[in-house]
C-alpha cells in the first residue's frame, strides 16, 4: 500500500511539532538529527546531487531510466510530491511503501527527541536513512530548495553534481539577485568531485566556475552536440526536455566514466522516462470528463524560465488552447504570463490546492490581463474546465502550480506510479 494509510500520515503529522521558532539558513539541524541517526549519509550508494531552478525533476527521471537501462539499481528522492509523500522516496526503483515508510519516520522520530528541525530536513533524515539500508548502485538527490542550505547538501563526496537551469524562483527565499540564486545552487560542488552544469545564461555560468575552481572541482558543461544528438523519439514533450535529456545523458557518461553506460541505455532511457505533471497528457477520469472533445493537458511549471517552455511548445502545436492557471501567491504571476502573450490564449484563473498559499484568482487575473490576455475567473477548477471547454478550445492546458497538479491527477484517478 502507497499513500493511503491513517498511519502514514501520523507518522508525518508528528514532525510538525518539532518545527523551530525561526528558521536559520543552516545545515546544523539536519547535521544533528543524522548524528543522532548514526550518520546514514555515510553508507549511501554514489550520490548524484542535483540542484537547479528548472528540469531537476526531469533530468532526475532522465538519469534514472538510463541508468535502469543499464541494469543498475537506482533510489531516487525528489520533492515535493504531488499526491501521496511516498513519491519522494524511490528505492531501488519502486515508491517506497507505507509500512517500511512508517518504520522509517518512526525511527527518526526517535532519535530527534529534544531536536528542533523543519518538517522537510526530518523526512530527509529518514529518506537518507532508508537509501542507507536498501541496497543500491546510485541514488539520485534532488535539492528542494536552493542548496548550498538544503537539507540534501550533507553529502561530503558525491559522485557528481549536477546543476540544472538556473532562473528567478522561490524569491522570498532566495531573493531577485540572479548571481546570489546562482551561488546558492552552485553551494552543492565540493571539493575535486566532479559537477556538471547545462547551459546556463553566462552570469551564472560565471559564478558556477568561478566556485569549481575555488574548490578544485572538475567543470564540465553541456555542449549543444549532446543535445543535438539525442533522439527525436524522447518520452517527455517539449523541445526544452530535449535539453535535459541530454544532460542526463552526459551525466551518465560522466558517472559510469563511459563504458559503465553503453549508448544504447542512455537513448532507450531518453525514450522511456516518465515524469508526471511536465505536459502530460491527462487520461479517461473525472476531470477530463468536464471537456469532452478537448485533451486535457497538464504541467507543474510555475515561473517565468518553465512558462517560456511551455509556450515555444504551445506555438509549434495546431489549433487552439486556453490555460486554466492556479498558483502560489509567492509567485511572479506577471513574469508566469508575459511569455504567453503572444499566442493569446484564453486564461481561467481559479484558487489553488486547498492547503497552500495561493494567489487569488482575482490577483492572478491581473497578471495575466498585465500580459495582455483575455481571462475568466472561476472559483474552482471543475467550474474553471467547464468553462474552458465552452470555448471551444483543441487543448486544455492545467497549468503554474505542482500542488494544482497534484489535486488534478489525485482527482483524474491518475496517482504517479
Amino acid at each position: 500500500m502507497i499513500g493511503d494509510s491513517a498511519a502514514l500520515a501520523a507518522a508525518l503529522k508528528r514532525f510538525e511539532g518539532l518545527y523551530p521558532e525561526t528558521i536559520e539558513l543552516s545545515l546544523g539541524r539536519v547535521e544533528a538529527a543524522l548524528a543522532a541517526l548514526g550518520r546514514p549519509q555515510d553508507r549511501l550508494p554514489p550520490v548524484i546531487h542535483v540542484a537547479g531552478t528548472n528540469g531537476k525533476g526531469s533530468t532526475s527521471a532522465f538519469m534514472r531510466a538510463m541508468a535502469e537501462a543499464a541494469g543498475l539499481k537506482v533510489h531516487v528522492f525528489t520533492s515535493p510530491h504531488l499526491v501521496r509523500f511516498n513519491e519522494r522516496i524511490r528505492l531501488a526503483g519502486e515508491i517506497v511503501d507505507d509500512a517500511r515508510l512508517i518504520a522509517w519516520l518512526d525511527r527518526t522520530f526517535e532519535a530527534l527527541t529534544g531536536l528542533q528541525i523543519t518538517h522537510f530536513e526530518a523526512t530527509t533524515a529518514a529518506a537518507l536513512l532508508a537509501f542507507s539500508e536498501v541496497p543500491a548502485d546510485l541514488l539520485i538527490l534532488e535539492v528542494g530548495l536552493g542548496g548550498r542550505f538544503d537539507a540534501t547538501n550533507v553529502i561530503e563526496a558525491p559522485a557528481l553534481c549536477v546543476i540544472t537551469p538556473i532562473d528567478f524562483d522561490h524569491k522570498a527565499f532566495l531573493g531577485s539577485d540572479i548571481r546570489k540564486i546562482a551561488g546558492e545552487k552552485a553551494g552543492i560542488i565540493r571539493p575535486h568531485r566532479p559537477v556538471l552544469t547545462a547551459i546556463q545564461r553566462k552570469v551564472c555560468d560565471e559564478v558556477i566556475a568561478r566556485e569549481a575552481a575555488r574548490v578544485d572541482a572538475p567543470l564540465y558543461r553541456l555542449k549543444a552536440h549532446f543535445i543535438d544528438a539525442m533522439p527525436q523519439d524522447i518520452s517527455l514533450i517539449g523541445e526544452h526536455q530535449r535539453g535535459n535529456a541530454a544532460l542526463a545523458a552526459m551525466a551518465m557518461q560522466l558517472f559510469g566514466e563511459s563504458t559503465r553506460i553503453s549508448q544504447a541505455a542512455i537513448f532507450e532511457g531518453a525514450r522511456t522516462a516518465t515524469w508526471p505533471a511536465r505536459m502530460q497528457r491527462l487520461g479517461p477520469g473525472p476531470v477530463t470528463a468536464l471537456a469532452p472533445g478537448a485533451e486535457v493537458w497538464l504541467d507543474g511549471g510555475h515561473n517565468p524560465h518553465a512558462a517560456r517552455a511551455i509556450a515555444y511548445h504551445l506555438k509549434r502545436l495546431p489549433g487552439k488552447t486556453v490555460l486554466v492557471t492556479a498558483m502560489l501567491a509567492s509567485k511572479d504571476a506577471t513574469g508566469f504570463f508575459l511569455p504567453f502573450r503572444h499566442l493569446k490564449p484564453d486564461v481561467f484563473t481559479l484558487p489553488n490546492a486547498p492547503g497552500h498559499r495561493g494567489a487569488e484568482p482575482h490577483d492572478l487575473a491581473e497578471a495575466a490581463r498585465t500580459a495582455g490576455l483575455d481571462v475568466t475567473v472561476c472559483d474552482s477548477l471543475d467550474a474553471a474546465v467547464t468553462a474552458a471547454a465552452a470555448t471551444g478550445a483543441d487543448r486544455i492546458l492545467i497549468c503554474g502550480s505542482l500542488y494544482l497538479s497534484g489535486d488534478v491527477l489525485a482527482r483524474n484517478l491518475e496517482p504517479p506510479e
